[in-house]
């Protein structure tokens, strides 16, 4: 990390013969961040499918299904169309399709949303693949982050 509150000289002083730091500094970072940043929607969101369609004027539009777990061991399914012309990531409360304590439900509201979707798409034309969700995919993100294990 590169510490802005010292000169570069400082930082190699502080370092041990393996060129590691002796001591962390701390640093004090309360006013270098704006309290009104919003934290990324999608970091609770475990697994997500994307689909194309056509709207009611024609225009071509992008539809984003996916699995969230929320705090409270919540889980969340949530839809969105043409979410790249909305301005910023957060979800809105109307965005979810579902919240609920089971992850077998999730998947049940997950997939049932993109078969709705899948079937609309292809009366629309647009006739695409998409694999349904699965637990193991929504499992392998959670058992990383509760055993603190990157995936």
């Amino acid at each position: 990390m590169y510490a802005t509150t010292c000169s570069s000289a400082d930082e190699r002083a502080n370092r041990n013969e393996n060129g590691l730091r002796k001591k962390l500094p701390s640093l004090n970072t309360t006013g270098l961040y704006s309290r009104v940043v919003q934290v990324s929607s999608d970091r609770g969101r475990f697994a997500e499918r994307v689909l194309h369609g056509v709207d009611d004027a024609g225009r071509e539009e992008r539809i984003v299904v996916w699995i969230e777990r929320r705090a409270g061991a919540v889980w969340a399914v949530g839809r969105v169309v043409n979410p790249q012309l909305r301005n910023g990531n957060a979800a809105k409360a109307g965005d979810y399709v579902f919240e609920g304590y089971e992850l077998e439900d999730a998947l049940e509201h997950a997939n049932a949303t993109l078969e709705d979707d899948l079937t609309v798409s292809e009366r629309d034309g647009k006739a695409e693949r998409c694999l349904p969700f699965t637990r193991e995919e929504c499992l392998k993100p959670l058992e990383a982050w509760f055993f603190g294990r990157s995936s």
